[in-house]
């Protein structure tokens, strides 16, 4: 697909300038440039996600009539871009980027009536109820057991890795409706209220120091029918589904601009080394750039994202920790300091050493992970085996 802009692009281009040079506050374009990893504090990511909302363009990647903004792939491709060299916070993806699209690709009309507008307005923050001790990657072995009782499925088990759940009022989660049946065949999806009684989240901190994480616990708890999504016992094929807006949402423009920061420090520094470490991820993100037209293209028609999603996710999360490893590189002595208050927007407080090399070290280590969430590296590349060459 070619990246030239129209003067009809030009001028889409000017006007989300204009917007963000009016709505984009200095404190949240600070949330977003001190952003340590795909998931900002929701103080940060709620207030600008209403403020696109009111503009009506919170949701890009969906259809117009469900709230979408009917944009071109290149005006979704500017507008990213743009939002992303300002330093707009990102937003919080389980919603508007993977159980909306899934909803409005499984979900009955009253599913769709109740939960859109609200995953739109912030009014709903959900997590993702997936891994488990033991089913990370081999997602299909999990076992939160889900018993069948009148209106009602009684949950019993544990959830891990659930990223911001003590933050949520909401969770998309599978479970295990039929123990006897092969592992894909006897998983359901539900959505379900962080409210009801007999749900425990316990913090998980990572190694950056960071609150991110958390294990949740599931002890009796009732979740109406009403909540499930698609079939029982079919939760295998919504969850691919919603997988592959996992592994194909979002853009490269963030990972750009951040790596355009970083290259202008090392220019500084005059560093031959750190300059054409810089200069080959350069080109690694034009060639990500391809990829991502090509899927957005396909969604754009109404296809799935199919293994070109695995080939994208890949091609990002290691581009990715290669951009972060050239930042602790480049933060020298300082890559080891540990200042949690210097990366808070609202902390107030200076930084040891570089303030452009602020984020190196927690990034990276948040990071790591990158490559293993969503389905890890090694399985999207079984996928593509399978998928695109038969194998």
């Amino acid at each position: 697909m070619r990246l030239d802009l129209s003067s009809q692009d030009i001028e889409f281009q000017q006007e989300v300038r204009a917007f963000l040079r009016d709505k984009l506050s200095p404190e949240l374009a600070a949330a977003g440039r001190l952003a340590t990893s795909v998931f900002i504090e929701p103080e940060f990511t709620l207030p600008w996600q209403r403020i696109l909302h009111e503009r009506g363009w919170v949701a890009p990647h969906w259809p117009k009539e469900y709230g979408g903004t009917g944009w071109t792939e290149m005006q979704r491709y500017i507008f990213a871009s743009e939002c992303a060299r300002a330093g707009a916070p990102g937003l919080a993806p389980m919603g508007l980027g993977m159980v909306g699209p899934c909803i409005i690709g499984y979900g009955t009309p009253e599913q769709k009536a109740h939960y859109l507008p609200r995953i739109l307005s912030g009014e709903d923050y959900w997590c993702q109820g997936y891994s488990e001790p033991g089913s990370g990657s081999d997602l299909a072995s999990l076992q939160l057991r889900a018993v069948s009782d009148g209106d009602d499925y009684v949950l019993n088990g544990t959830k891990i890795w659930t990223t911001h759940a003590h933050h949520a009022n909401k969770m998309f989660c599978l479970v295990r409706t039929d123990p006897e049946a092969k592992a894909q065949k006897g998983i359901t999806f539900l959505l379900l209220d962080m409210s009801i009684p007999g749900i425990k989240v316990d913090p998980i901190i990572t190694l950056a120091g960071e609150h991110e994480l958390n294990q949740v616990f599931f002890d009796d708890v009732r979740v109406p029918r009403s909540g499930r999504l698609g079939e029982e016992n079919d939760g295998w094929s919504v969850a691919k589904y919603l997988l592959e807006f996992e592994r194909s949402g979002g853009s490269s423009a963030g990972l750009e601009a951040g790596l355009g920061r970083l290259q202008r420090y090392v220019t500084g520094l005059g560093c031959p080394d750190l300059m054409r470490l810089a200069a080959d991820l350069g080109t690694r993100v034009e060639a990500i750039k391809g990829t991502e037209q090509r899927i957005l293209s396909a969604v754009s028609s109404g296809k799935p994202p199919g293994p070109a999603a695995s080939m994208l996710k890949i091609q990002r999360t290691e581009l990715m920790q290669a951009v972060d490893e050239l930042g602790v590189l480049a933060s020298g002595m300082y890559g080891g300091v540990q200042q949690l208050e210097a990366v808070h927007p609202l902390g107030n407080v200076a930084p040891i050493g570089p303030a452009e090399l602020v984020t190196a070290m927690p990034r990276y280590l948040n990071n790591r992970a990158g490559s293993i969430y969503g389905g890890s590296n090694e399985v999207q590349r079984n996928i593509i085996a399978k998928g695109v060459l038969g194998l």
